[in-house]
Formats: structure tokens, sequence, C-alpha cells
């Protein structure tokens, strides 16, 4: 499995768990993991799993009325009806070695602390995006001031790897970077970034290239 199949499939993977807390997981098939039912906030109806998925493989298994997005996770598609909205970078780093990081991180643990970290994470904008039921399928962590929230991340363990996302916060690689080497020593580091630099400043590498499509309205 190339770096950046293993990188789509962990990012499938963690749209699924996010659908699955909400009640509503999609299908997987080869050439792509699809949703029929409108996916949360942020997260796309369908991810390509392969580079020969075709428009057919996705636009048939999701609502793709106005508001549908699919992740092109190989920059290959052309969906009839669609608009690219972003294009990012698959990112990928060996594994880290652990280190204590500048300020305390944990992991989050129950509802009143994901409440807590979903507040710092979107500024307040989104709430009830992270439900409790996400606990139980990824790791979510967060960096602590005192007893304030500061920075944060979620790791999604897979068996070849583990992907990063929801990176936000101040100074937030380190702890990442610290926390994952802690409870998943051995494992490479996967995750998509629109800009690279800080990732690629700790250590982690572009691999390939992926766009967001959405439904025209």
């Amino acid at each position: 499995m190339t770096n950046v199949t293993a990188a789509a499939r962990d990012n499938a993977e963690w749209c699924d768990a996010m659908c699955r807390a909400h009640g509503s997981p999609g299908t997987f098939t080869a050439p792509a993991w699809t949703n029929p039912t409108r996916t949360p906030p942020f997260y796309p109806d369908a991810v390509t799993l392969s580079p020969e998925a075709t428009a057919a493989d996705v636009l048939g298994h999701i609502d793709a009325g106005p508001g549908a997005s699919v992740k092109d996770s190989f920059a290959m598609l052309d969906l009839p009806g669609f608009e690219v909205l972003f294009e990012a970078q698959w990112i990928h780093r060996e594994p880290p070695e652990r280190r204590e990081p500048a300020i305390a991180w944990e992991v989050v643990k129950d509802a009143a602390t994901l409440s807590d970290w979903e507040q710092a994470c979107f500024d307040g904008e989104i709430k009830g995006l992270f439900l409790p039921a996400i606990l139980d399928q990824v790791t979510v962590l967060c960096g602590r001031e005192g007893d304030a929230i500061v920075s944060g991340s979620v790791l999604s363990p897979r068996e070849q790897v583990v992907g990063v996302s929801n990176v936000f916060g101040d100074a937030p690689w380190e702890g990442t970077l610290a926390m994952a080497a802690g409870l998943y020593p051995g494992r490479s580091l996967v995750g998509w970034e629109i800009d690279p630099e800080d990732a690629v400043r700790h250590g982690f590498t572009t691999i390939g290239p992926l766009r967001v499509w959405s439904k025209i309205v």
C-alpha cells in the first residue's frame, strides 16, 4: 500500500468514524468510501480510495444534490456539476521520537472535556460536531496551559499508520508528535494540509495532491 493510498484509507476511516458517531456510517468499496446520507459539516460525502475510481463510483452512491462534497484523494476525477472547492497535499512522517512537550498534553476522555476541546478548536463557532461517541473510535488530544485548552489534535490509529487531523492552537505539532510517539510507538503518521509548511517543519513530507469538490448550486 502506497503512502497516499494508506493516507486516503485512514482519512476515509476517520470520516466514517465521525459519521458513525452521528448515526450514519458510510460504505467501503474498493474504489471509494461513500455515504448516501448527507455527512456532518466539514466532512465529505465520499473519499476515493483508488486512483482508478471514476465519477460513477462516487456520484451513484451519494446524495449528489446541492451541498454534496467529494474528496478526490488522487486529484484525478472529473465530476460534472461540481467545482473544486480547494486543493491540498497529503503529508507523511516517519515515526516520531518520544520527547517531552513544552506544555502538558493529555487524552480527552469525557464529554465535558470534549466540549471544551471543540470550543477551543473552532473558537466557539461550531457546537455539537464532536459527539462523545467519537471518543471510542479515535484519540482526541489537548494541550493545556493551566486549566485552559490552548491546542489540540486528533489521532486516528490504523494497522499501518496513524492519521493526524484537526491540529490547532499554540505550537500544536510538538505536542501531537510527542503524544503519537508515546501512544503509538513505531507507527508512521499521515494526514493532509492545505498549507503543509508547518507540518514540513516538523518532519513531514508532502506525498501527493488531493482535491475537494463541491456541488455547484
